[in-house]
């Protein structure tokens, strides 16, 4: 719309050029209505923006050049020329748009375009005075319209300014009443201030006035704080509280006329009410004796702590929280009674003390719960603070007590099962005579589990300390007993014994079932402790063994008896090999014993050695003298021999089975071992045939009288190893040397674990041998001899080792060098005649000879 009141024309009516024609021919006020109705095609206009700085209404005095009365037929009461100077607002005066020359330049162009469209024709021009008519009218009609808006807006204008005078008028009598009532306000303070001594003589007035009514009450304050007090020291609670509250109320009723002001009467009441609150706490810390023998004083008490927690005072006091107080004095009472410092157990009095514990702890919950709790509120809940309170004391007193001194393997223990077991056990506070409660079960636990961790690790190491001393004392016992001047104890079966394993075992397996009740981690501990222990034990025996026999063997310490304790000892060895699986509980994984049957079986091996060398150091000088031609024509060396080793073997009647046979398989091993390895010598030259014959024939009856003898002995035909020596004497026999390949393949086939090696030398003794009656003989000096040092003679072994390559048959290596050989007509020795056996051993695995040793 172009204008907001009168008449609305649509804007297609005007032509466009009208605005250019009113502009040139109106004055300057119209031109500026003029650019309104053209701004209002621009685009800016149609969106309903208005340029900052946009033309105002003008004045109508300068559109239409006449004056306001002209216009304006009623107007508002006349007015000053002053005041309607400083009324009338001032207006904008020839403001310009900022886009002024655009609008007119597109104004006439329009106008222009309009024109040349209607008047192209000539004939049209005919019709030029009905557009200007039609023009005049459109002209007087936008003019009465800007009147009716010119005048609406001075009405307006004048009305606006009218109110404005009006409301100046107010405001300058409101400010005049202001100052007035500024004036009188003035006047009333210093009033005021000449009334003030009168209202201080009021108030004190006052003050006297309640003075004089409460004079008599206050004279006697001084008796009533003395009478409280007597009533107190005389444990008649409940009456000095109901005293002290009638001296706090008139304290009250005091201080409120008073303005707040206390008197120097009321000053004995706080420490009144303090002495009255340390009683009910002495009260209350006594609580179970006072339950027993005296039980109003305690119900007083109480009654005293609740009353007072419900009491609200007018006075600026701290609270006392006598209620609070009297709960700490309950706990700290009961732990004083039980835990006190001078209760702390001292060295050695642990289980005493936690003995004592086990007895009281129980019998002052019954009592709580049949005594304390009535003389209490339901919400103290008694039994449940009496538990809570006694756990607490007890977990910092064993904290306290972990804190200090290392404790004692016994005291460790003891620590140990009573926390896990005894405590929570329906001894204590799992019996259920006690309610749910006594239920301690939620609470943190007397000990972490760092606590106990420690704890354990402390009694293993005291005990691991104690079980090696013990051990000890019992091995240097046993070596003690090694060098008497009488054989070994024996059992009523006749076999050796000893306390020595039993003794040992005892030990340990207490050890492990002691602390099977307290719990697995700890037994645990302990067996790994106890097998740790064994096996070290078995290598100190085992070490002392070797020293026994190093000084035997040197002569430092003869022993009358030395084979005898040997066999003692495999005696001990067996007994703990059968009975170490009691050290075995069920939980344990399989294998865990390994490392101690292993350290077992090292001490069978080192008995047996040390045993097969004494049997040896016997021996040999009787093999000295293998072969030779009294050996030829007489048996009585083996016979000696024979007669030694029963006469040795003979203790072995006091070893139990399984040992007993191996020792017996190792001794035949041992002799068969020594007895080829003396003809391995070579001292023995035969000078024909009916001499290795006669060599054959000794060697098949030296074998019978071995086998018979240890068949005597007990030992199984079918683990000797006897027979080969018969398969040597048919090498012995051999007529053809071209046979000799076919009965070293048969003696291969008979004994499997023999091992053959062929060389040169099988071949040249076929060449010195030269034919069935043709033997050769070694030069003197060739010999086929045993590994060893020394060729004629065994050396002596350190204790402990032998000249059996750890327990496996001897080989029975040839040294010898064929260029030595020198063939000689009707004559050969023993060892000429065995050369192709270039290496011979009896292993323990043989089928055949089904022999098992110890060292395998």
């Amino acid at each position: 719309m172009l204008f907001p009141v009168g008449n609305e024309v649509p804007e297609t009516q005007l032509p466009s050029f009208l605005p250019v024609a009113l502009e040139r021919a109106g004055p300057g006020g119209r031109r500026g209505l003029l650019r309104r109705e053209v701004g209002q095609r621009l685009p800016w206009a149609q969106r309903g923006a208005v340029p900052s700085g946009g033309p105002c209404l003008p004045c109508p005095t300068s559109i239409w050049g006449a004056k306001p009365g002209n216009l304006i037929d009623e107007a508002p009461p006349a007015m000053d020329s002053a005041a309607r100077d400083k009324t009338q607002p001032a207006l904008p005066t020839g403001l310009e748009w900022p886009e002024q020359e655009r609008a007119e330049q597109l104004a006439r162009g329009a106008a222009l375009k309009w024109a040349s469209g209607i008047f192209y024709r000539p004939e049209q021009l005919a019709r030029l005075g009905q557009y200007r008519n039609r023009e005049v009218q459109r002209t007087c009609s936008l003019e009465a319209r800007i009147k009716s808006v010119v005048q609406s807006y001075l009405e307006g204008v004048k009305t606006g300014v009218w109110q404005l005078a009006q409301a100046l008028e107010a405001v300058q009598g409101a400010r005049e009443a202001l100052g007035q009532a500024r004036g009188l306000l003035r006047d009333m303070a210093e009033a005021a201030q000449t009334l003030e001594p009168l209202r201080e003589q009021v108030v004190e007035h006052k003050q006297l006035q309640a003075l004089s009514q409460l004079l008599p009450r206050l004279r006697a304050v001084p008796a009533a704080v003395a009478h409280t007090q007597t009533l107190i020291d005389a444990q008649r609670l409940l009456e000095a509280y109901v005293s002290l509250r009638e001296l706090e109320q008139l304290q009250e009723e005091t201080c409120v006329p008073l303005g707040g002001l206390e008197l120097p009467v009321f000053e004995g009441l706080g420490p009144l009410a303090e002495a009255l609150g340390q009683a009910v706490e002495a009260a209350a810390g006594a609580a179970g004796q006072l339950a027993r023998e005296n039980p109003a004083l305690l119900v007083a008490a109480v009654r005293v702590a609740e009353v007072d927690a419900g009491c609200t005072t007018s006075l600026e006091q701290a609270p006392r929280d006598w209620r609070q107080r009297c709960l700490r004095a309950l706990q700290q009472g009961l732990e004083r009674v039980h835990f006190g410092t001078s209760l702390q157990p001292g060295p050695g009095e642990l289980a005493k003390w936690l003995e004592a514990l086990r007895v009281a702890l129980p019998a002052e919950l019954a009592m709580a719960e049949a005594l304390v709790a009535p003389c209490c509120p339901p919400h103290y809940k008694v039994v449940q603070l009496w538990a809570h309170t006694l756990h607490g004391g007890l977990r910092r007193c064993l904290q306290q007590l972990l804190e200090g001194p290392e404790l004692e393997e016994a005291d460790t223990f003891t620590l140990l099962h009573w926390v896990l077991h005894v405590y929570q056990g329906p001894e204590m506070m799992g019996s259920l005579e006690l309610g749910p409660e006594a239920d301690v079960s939620d609470l943190e636990p007397l000990l972490t589990l760092e606590n106990i961790e420690q704890l354990e690790a402390t009694f293993v190491a005291k005990v691991q300390a104690k079980v090696a001393q013990w051990l000890q004392k019992a091995l240097d016992g046993e070596v003690v007993e090694w060098g008497r001047e009488q054989e070994p104890d024996t059992d009523l079966s006749g076999f050796y014994h000893s306390p020595l394993p039993a003794i040992v075992l005892q030990i340990l397996e207490e050890n492990i079932r002691v602390t099977r009740i307290v719990s697995v981690s700890l037994e645990q501990r302990v067996h790994g402790m106890a097998l740790s222990e064994l096996s070290a034990f078995l290598r100190s025996f085992t070490d002392a063994l070797i020293r026994f026999s190093r000084d035997h063997l040197r002569g430092e310490a003869v022993v009358p008896h030395y084979v005898p304790y040997l066999l003692a000892t495999l005696n001990h060895q067996l007994a703990l090999s059968s009975s170490v699986s009691v050290l075995q509980p069920k939980w344990v994984v399989p294998g865990v014993l390994a490392p101690v049957e292993a350290e077992l079986d090292k001490l069978q091996k080192r008995i047996c050695r040390l045993v097969l060398e004494a049997l040896l150091a016997e021996l040999q000088p009787l093999f000295a003298a293998l072969p030779s031609r009294r050996w030829l024509s007489s048996p009585e060396l083996l016979d000696d021999v024979c007669k030694r080793t029963a006469r040795f073997c003979q203790n072995f009647q006091h070893v139990r089975n399984p040992a007993v046979q191996l020792l017996l398989v190792e001794a035949e091993r041992t002799v068969v071992l020594q007895y080829l390895s003396a003809l391995m010598q070579g001292r023995l030259v035969c000078r024909g045939a009916d001499e290795r014959t006669q060599a054959a024939e000794r060697m098949q009856h030296d074998a019978a009288q071995l086998q018979e003898l240890f068949l005597g002995l007990g030992l199984e035909e079918s683990v000797q190893c006897v027979p080969v020596l018969l398969a040597l004497k048919e090498l012995l026999n051999l007529r053809d040397p071209t046979l000799l390949g076919l009965e070293v393949a048969g003696l291969r086939q008979q004994f499997p674990d023999v091992r053959c090696e062929d060389g040169p030398g099988r071949e040249e003794t076929q060449e010195r041998l030269g034919g069935a009656n043709a033997p050769v003989t070694p030069q003197r000096g060739s010999r086929l001899r045993p590994p060893g040092p020394a060729r004629r003679r065994v050396p002596r072994a350190a204790p402990g080792r032998t000249q059996l390559s750890a327990g496996r048959p001897a080989a029975l290596a040839p040294s010898w060098s064929p260029s030595t050989f020198q063939p000689r007509a009707n004559t050969c020795t023993l060892a000429g005649l065995l050369l192709p056996l270039r290496v011979l051993c009896l292993t323990p695995d043989c089928p055949q000879n089904k022999v098992t040793s110890p060292y395998a």
